[in-house]
């Protein structure tokens, strides 16, 4: 694993997702599949988040992303958290998933919001 890489890749995963969620997702791999975790530290964070850019634009773009897919609820979480936690607002993550509507459908945007109000309910600590 590129030391540099690694360590700037668990840097911005720290940021984005925090050390809890960090620490969870290496621990889960790191004897089963250690080259997934080392792919998801280096390449995911350590080379695309890592890329000049806005990390409130890059978590938009998961959000959008993971939200078209649909199927993919544990994931999206996380980005929502990911989300505020970089600092985008309620109102602006909310406002991505209405945008969403006339490309993905009321079904998948309905789950979205569903995982967004979700989160929300979580930090509020309801």
């Amino acid at each position: 694993m590129s030391d540099e890489k690694r360590a700037l890749g668990e840097a911005l995963m720290r940021k984005v997702d925090g050390d809890r969620v960090t620490d969870n997702l290496l621990a889960a791999y790191a004897e089963i599949a250690p080259e997934f975790a080392r792919y998801l530290t280096e390449f995911a964070f350590g080379e695309i988040y890592a890329r000049e850019g806005d990390l409130r634009q890059r978590e938009l773009v998961a959000i959008a992303s993971l939200a078209t897919m649909g199927g993919c609820d544990a994931q999206l979480e996380t980005h929502v958290h990911g989300a505020f936690n970089v600092g985008l607002s309620q109102a602006e993550i909310v406002e991505a998933v209405m945008t969403l509507i006339p490309y993905i459908g009321f079904p998948k945007a309905l789950n979205a919001m569903a995982v967004v109000k979700r989160v929300v309910e979580k930090r509020r600590g309801a």
